[in-house]
Order: structure tokens, then sequence, then C-alpha cells
């Protein structure tokens, strides 16, 4: 029988590979229509948020094709879609004592969906029964910036009877990250150069109890060329309308473009905080509007702006001023 030579023989098995590959999926760069496939999502983790959670995470992929939504699968059954801009959610209503495999994937503007992400384990704890003592406060938190847009933080761990299911990170009263409870240190991502945060730790057990926080821990990013201009809200429009004898100011504005979904904002009246502006499940994307009750008298003037609460927890820029009078069109 004739011998082939080595370098031959590597070249046919790469060849049947590629062809393998392309045949799969695996390493498909176009759809069938010739457009672009996202990529797979990376940095894919799970873990246990309590015994019917699971907190899963992921890093935004590239700018190219631009990503619009992200989809969370259990197995094979796609339960919960995220914006493009999004890269952590948590699963709910799972069962205790459980073992699960997620995978994420990313699709595009065009609709097209990109291969799935490497699967991810994560096991819920155990329920326990008529547990109502919190773990203890997270001890001896501290941290130093990575940079422009990441922190890293570590605690000493907790203790809890029956033990910590996760620990959950939070930026002023906003929770940005969960990590698992066997877990002391982790590095948050998608923050903001130049920007002073302050960030405590809470952890949770598998009923659902959390902590106290922990001390507060005050970290400053590095400078850098997004000066956080770029977080107010722009086209900011005020006006006013009369109905059943009351006037009310009419706000619309388009929302900033930031790394995740705006939920709240803050609506400042004649120089001071008035009141806050949340959303649910579903906050609007571009053009917003709201409309508040500013009292019965004609002729008073306002002057109205806002600000957004940005996913990191901070409060973005304000938008421009404007002054509105009661009365007059």
């Amino acid at each position: 029988m004739r011998r082939v030579p080595p370098t031959v023989l590597r070249a046919l098995l790469c060849g049947a590979l590629l062809a393998l590959a392309s045949s799969c999926g695996w390493g498909a760069g176009t759809s069938g229509q010739g457009e672009r496939l996202p990529a797979a999502p990376m940095g894919v983790t799970a873990a246990a948020g309590s015994a019917t959670s699971v907190h899963v995470m992921w890093n935004l992929a590239s700018e190219s094709p631009r990503i619009t939504r992200y989809e969370v699968y259990r197995g094979t059954t796609k339960v919960k879609e995220v914006p493009g801009s999004e890269h952590m959610v948590d699963i709910t209503r799972l069962e205790p004592s459980t073992p699960y495999v997620f995978t994420v994937r990313a699709r595009s503007a065009a609709g097209v969906p990109g291969p799935p992400s490497k699967p991810v384990r994560a096991t819920t704890p155990a329920v326990v029964a008529a547990d109502g003592t919190p773990p203890t406060r997270p001890g001896h938190p501290h941290g130093r910036a990575v940079g422009g847009r990441a922190v890293q933080l570590s605690w000493a761990r907790s203790s809890d009877a029956r033990g910590v299911a996760s620990y959950d990170i939070y930026q002023g009263t906003s929770k940005i990250h969960s990590v698992g409870g066997a877990q002391t240190a982790t590095v948050v991502t998608g923050l903001r150069p130049g920007t002073a945060y302050a960030f405590t730790v809470r952890a949770r057990d598998a009923a659902d109890n959390v902590s106290p926080p922990s001390s507060t821990v005050r970290i400053t990013t590095a400078p850098g060329s997004d000066d956080g201009r770029g977080t107010a809200p722009t086209g900011f429009r005020a006006t006013t309308h009369r109905s059943d004898g009351a006037y009310y100011i009419d706000l619309s504005w388009t929302a900033p473009e930031v790394d995740g979904v705006i939920t709240e904002y803050q609506i400042h009246l004649d120089g001071h905080a008035v009141t806050s502006l949340v959303w649910g499940d579903s906050p609007p994307r571009g053009t917003c509007t709201y409309s508040f009750f500013i009292g019965r008298k004609a002729n008073v003037t306002h002057r109205v702006r806002i600000r957004a609460k940005l996913p990191d927890g901070t409060w973005g820029g304000f938008s421009a001023e404007r002054s509105v009078t009661t009365g007059r069109r």
C-alpha cells in the first residue's frame, strides 16, 4: 500500500474538519442570506442566587454586527430575552436542589441568531423550611480600580446556619452584580471612566434571606475619554396643559445610549428633586414621555430638568433645563 506523507495527511484531515465545521455551522461566519452572524457569547457564567434562582452573566459581543438582544436558554428552552446592551440576568422560578444547564446566544439587528455559547452549569441549593435568619454582614470589603471600566472587589465570608447561596454587589441602592456563595471576590465591569463609585456587598441564603450591607468601598475608576457627558437625556422638552381645572407639565426626551437599560429617572423642579419616575419590566427606549400635576394657578413659571439612573447605579448627567409657565401656550 502506498504511504501518504504526513504533511498531505494533515492537510486532508484539516480540510475534512473544516468541511464538517461548515456543514454543522460551528465556524459559519454568514447566514444563508449572506448576513454576518453574531459571535457566540464568551465568558458565560452561572451561579445559584437562591434555592429558586440562578444569576447568568456573559461578556458583551463585539459591535459588528450590531447585537439587539441576547437569548438565554435553560437546556433547549428559551427562558429569558434581554436587550443587546445587557450582559446579566436572573433566571427565577427554578426548582431547589436541581442541576441546570444554560447557554446564551446573540441576535443581530437583522434578526439573525448566532451560535450558542458554551454551556455552563449551576445547581440550586436545597430549600430550607422556616428559615427566617439572614446571613451575617460580609466583612472587610476592599477593592481597586482596574482601568477605567472595571473594579476588583473582595470581602470576608459571611456565616449562615444553612449556608450562603450568593453575594450581591450594590452600587448605591442598585444591585449590579452577583456571584456564588463560595466566592469572596469578583470583578465588576461596564463602569464609566473617571467616576466615583460606592460599593456594598450583601449575602443571601437559600431561603432568600438577605444580610445587612457591608461597609462601603469607595473607588474611582481611571480617567478616560468617556467623561459622562454622554449620559444626559437629549432632546428634552417641557410644555404645560390644563385638565379639569388643574395644570400639568408634559415632558419628552430621548434616553441616553448606555451599556444597559435605564429604568429610572429623577425629575428636578425649580432646583430641587421632586419625584422619581420608575418603569417596570419594559422601559421605553428612544423617545420617552411623562406628565405630572403642578397645581391650579395660572401664570406660574417653573424650571425643570431630568437625569437618568444608569445601569451601573450612578446618576447620569442632567438634561438641558427648560422653563414653562402654566396657562401659556
